[in-house]
């Protein structure tokens, strides 16, 4: 037929247009898309339509996050387990009183950003005093770390076989067993290293209804009490393998790392539709450019010489609250070694004067 004919035919006041039809008939029925699905353009088969899946999901992360899929899921499983090692996403309720400002987060490492020193060798510590092992057991670990420390370069059979000695401490142990443990690390160990300056600073957060996360290497457990006990959002970091809430001796994953974190972040800000742009995070490492260089504003905390440098060269802010540091910049180490020497001259001093004076004649 001829559109002259369908023209000619087609009862314009009763229907409209063919055009109007069209539009009615597929919003209203929706047969124009099934028509597509189902006829035109119908699926071939389960695997391309997996393949199309990816494909899309691949682009829209490669629009939002710069990454590929592959990284983005690898986050996802990051999150997924800190989630399940929680019970739930979020440790902490917010104040009824504050605003939530949705959207936005704040992103804290834990070592030296937020603690001073390592959290790692805290836990190890606590693991110790616990007899999770014993010194002959952890030797092998520690040389490992040793050689890596003088030679600089690491063999990857080592690293692999380092992670497997380090993980056989809590095989077998209890999920409970550790959270105990590291519920006693966190209020004995860890409240009293914290840097005051870094805890304001999340605070200010809080006060602006923002969400605040810590994003650490050290095992979730660990991370999520110690951001419940500040009244933090919530907490991302290595996540150990339980099953029947008894660890298996494996990672899910990979210890968290730079590279890691960025993952974990993209997929959290997914997650909890948080806005990159409108986000912040800290850290002290150069280690974290990755997850510093994703968000609108990056903050360095107490960083390393590497990081400094980066960090200047971008125009990020620099928070320094290592006293030691900061005396140094002030007044030179040549100074603070003459006033070192001095203030202990004086000291030995005023107590060989007292121990004198307190001699019989």
């Amino acid at each position: 037929m001829s559109s002259g004919g369908l023209n000619e035919n087609w009862d314009f006041a009763a229907i409209g247009t063919p055009e109007d039809f069209l539009a009615t008939w597929s919003a209203s029925r929706g047969n124009l898309r099934r028509f597509f699905e189902d006829h035109a353009a119908a699926p071939i088969n389960d695997e391309a339509q997996r393949q199309a899946g990816e494909a899309a999901a691949t682009q829209a992360v490669a629009a939002i996050y710069g990454m590929e899929l592959n990284d983005f899921n690898a986050g996802v499983d990051a999150v997924t387990g800190a989630i399940e090692a929680a019970g739930t996403i979020h440790v902490s309720v917010p104040d009824p009183d504050v605003p939530q400002d949705v959207g936005a987060a704040a992103f804290f490492d834990v070592d030296n950003t937020l603690i001073q020193g390592s959290s790692l060798i805290v836990f190890a510590q606590g693991l110790f005093r616990k007899k999770f092992f014993t010194i002959k057991e952890i030797l092998p670990v520690a040389w490992k770390q040793l050689k890596f420390k003088l030679t600089g370069s690491e063999n990857a059979e080592d690293v692999s076989r380092g992670r497997e000695q380090a993980l056989e401490f809590i095989k077998g142990r209890s999920v409970q067993e550790l959270v105990d443990l590291c519920e006693e690390i966190v209020d004995k160990r860890m409240t009293d290293k914290m840097w005051p300056g870094t805890k304001q600073l999340a605070d200010m957060h809080i006060a602006a209804g923002h969400q605040v996360w810590l994003v650490s290497a050290t095992p979730v457990q660990l991370a999520q009490i110690l951001a419940q006990r500040l009244g933090f959002t919530g907490a991302i970091g290595t996540v150990a393998e339980a099953k029947d809430d008894v660890f298996t001796g494996k990672l899910v994953g990979d210890i968290l790392h730079g590279p890691g974190k960025r993952h974990a972040v993209a997929a959290l800000a997914s997650i909890e539709k948080l806005d990159l742009s409108r986000c912040t995070a800290y850290s002290d490492s150069i280690n974290d450019l990755p997850m510093l260089s994703m968000v609108g504003t990056a903050v360095a905390v107490n960083p390393d010489s590497k990081l400094q440098k980066e960090a200047l060269s971008r125009g990020w802010d620099v928070r320094d609250f290592r006293s030691f540091r900061k005396a140094t910049r002030a007044f030179g180490l040549p100074a603070l070694i003459t006033a070192a020497f001095s203030v202990t001259g004086w000291r030995l001093r005023r107590r060989w004067r007292s121990n004198s004076l307190q001699k019989p004649f």
